[in-house]
């Protein structure tokens, strides 16, 4: 009878280990932003192949989903952010799982208010960076008009729309930045391999945009790797991406049709 050595069952128990973590990652991206990403390049695919150029085009974020029906319209509005958040839930599973939580990730209050002023200062840089590439972009016609909201006058208009960026944020800088960072650490793939991978990502599931919406999330997505491995925390990240949603999106509400600069579809 041959007797497996020590040293051979620490090294298929870590092969395993990896395939269940390889595993859980593709589950959890197959079932949030990767199935995002995929979706938008057949969307990208199909606005190059319409006539009428990507500027002519609208891409619509947040949109009504029972028109004339505000009540119903609110009820779905609430319903899809809040089963957009399952995967964030999943992570935090998955993570207490393998005796770790959400907390190792910096994704809490310890230092909020540090997490406030760094969150508030990276997003004055991205979103103003970010507003010039699109106007740039969509001049050059390599973007579609992105209309943050389509949502009808409402008193729940400008709630909804918070709810919502803090819900964008959430899902991503927790899964495509906190999440798949460390998990493809764990993993043993170099910082460089992940930080592409988790740019290439982001940038992916923003191609319903146009090239601009890939180009200028990738940017944002190796700056925000950056940060994270600097700062070791998802949560002044979390707070800037929420504060460049809900400006973006409460911007456009008070802008629209007011200012000659801003494509409005």
């Amino acid at each position: 009878m041959i007797t497996e050595e020590p040293a051979d069952r620490a090294v298929r128990a870590d092969g395993v280990r990896r395939r269940i973590r390889r595993d859980e990652v593709l589950l959890v991206l197959a079932a949030s932003l990767g199935a995002s990403a995929v979706s938008a390049l057949i969307s990208f695919v199909g606005s190059v192949t319409r006539e009428g150029g990507l500027a002519h085009q609208p891409a619509e974020l947040n949109r009504s989903a029972a028109p004339g029906r505000p009540w119903l319209d609110l009820a779905w509005q609430l319903f899809g952010i809040a089963s957009a958040l399952v995967p964030v839930f999943l992570v935090a599973h998955f993570l207490t799982r393998g005796g770790e939580s959400l907390r190792d990730l910096g994704v809490d209050g310890r230092h909020r208010w540090l997490d406030l002023g760094r969150g508030a200062a990276v997003a004055a840089v991205i979103g103003g960076s970010g507003l010039a590439l699109y106007l740039g972009a969509h001049a050059a016609g390599a973007n579609l008009t992105v209309v943050p909201t389509s949502l009808p006058d409402v008193w729940w208009r400008i709630p909804v729309l918070v709810l919502s960026a803090i819900e964008n944020a959430a899902l991503e800088e927790v899964v495509v930045l906190g999440y798949l960072v460390h998990r493809l650490t764990q993993m043993g793939w170099s910082f460089r391999r992940v930080l592409v991978a988790s740019s290439v990502l982001r940038g992916s599931y923003h191609l319903y945009q146009g090239i601009g919406g890939f180009v200028g999330n990738l940017v944002m997505g190796v700056i925000f790797c950056v940060l994270y491995r600097r700062w070791g925390r998802v949560m002044p990240l979390l707070v800037a991406h929420a504060l460049i949603d809900i400006v973006a999106f409460v911007g456009y509400v008070l802008l629209a049709g007011k200012v000659s600069w801003l494509p409005t579809g």
